[in-house]
């Protein structure tokens, strides 16, 4: 018979938690297993003095695959795209678009590696109320669905996206709801109730922290990141200074803004597609750092404009 232990009763409070629905003593005791190496690599890590913290969130208990299948940015193409030259010499010492009203609650892309396309909705949310001065929550199954040079649940890029929303006009949330799957035949897309359109889309200067800070000015900015190491994944709150994210892209988010930190210095702030109970309800701050960046941020930005 199985010795019952703490970790045992601790895992049941975390799938009740989390509502996991677990039908089997063999997949219990998989996950269980993995639950308790999470369990000991965050106390590792929250014993230690460092910038941030780690703790259970829904990831607990998945696999590596499982993981993996969330994280949905691809490297599809080699397309050559303009890269906008900002003016960086009087940039702000801080700049927040969720405080400026440009930025839509934090949104659940669920169990599809759909994260390509909350990092495109953002960034046409941020440019059009930018342009306009109002707010729309956009559609991401709209991409999900419709935008065929990219792969659905199964991954895209946010260039490819803003491409696609060039010649059809995204339709709203509420015209589109979400969901968290597609097939071959999921596209209801209507182009007379488009919203919101993109005009043009643009790489900023990559690996330059100076450079981004300039773009930021102008409204949120998508940017992908390496998603797959625990200082991401198991993230609650603080600033994420670590290397050991990794700078191996595959994960698209969205930067709103940046700060500054009194003890760590300047830092991103980043809105992520996981729901508001990861991280810092639903955002993750990283800092500032030369070359890629910390978790490859300053790699790939881009933006659109709309109308």
């Amino acid at each position: 018979m199985q010795q019952i232990t703490t970790s045992h009763f601790e895992y049941v409070q975390f799938m009740a938690k989390f509502a996991k629905d677990i039908n089997t003593v063999e997949e219990f005791n998989m996950r269980h297993a993995i639950f308790a190496q999470v369990d000991l690599e965050i106390s590792a890590h929250n014993s230690m003095p460092a910038n941030y913290t780690l703790g259970h969130n829904q990831f607990s208990d998945w696999t590596r695959e499982e993981y993996g299948n969330l994280l949905g940015l691809r490297h599809a193409h080699n397309e050559d795209h303009p890269v906008v030259v900002f003016d960086e010499s009087n940039a702000a010492d801080e700049v927040n678009w969720v405080t400026n009203g440009g930025v839509s609650p934090v949104k659940d892309q669920g169990q599809c590696g759909s994260c390509w396309s909350f990092s495109t909705t953002g960034a046409m949310e941020g440019a059009h109320f930018v342009a306009s001065g109002n707010l729309v929550s956009l559609s991401e199954s709209n991409l999900v669905d419709c935008s065929w040079l990219n792969h659905g649940c199964n991954g895209g890029m946010m260039d490819l996206a803003f491409r696609y929303a060039e010649t059809y006009p995204l339709e709203t949330e509420a015209n589109y709801p979400y969901k968290a799957s597609t097939g071959i035949f999921a596209c209801k897309y209507d182009k007379s109730k488009g919203a919101v359109q993109v005009k043009t889309y643009n790489d900023v200067t990559p690996k330059s922290s100076d450079a981004f800070k300039a773009a930021l000015q102008n409204g949120p900015v998508s940017v992908a990141i390496e998603a797959d190491q625990a200082v991401f994944h198991q993230y609650t709150g603080g600033i994420i200074t670590s290397t050991s994210c990794g700078t191996s892209l595959d994960h698209g988010v969205l930067t709103v803004g940046y700060g500054v930190d009194a003890k760590v210095g300047e830092y991103y702030i980043v809105k992520n597609s996981w729901t508001t109970g990861w991280g810092e309800a639903g955002y993750v701050r990283i800092a500032v750092a030369d070359g890629a960046g910390i978790c490859g941020i300053q790699s790939q930005p881009s933006y659109p404009v709309t109308n």
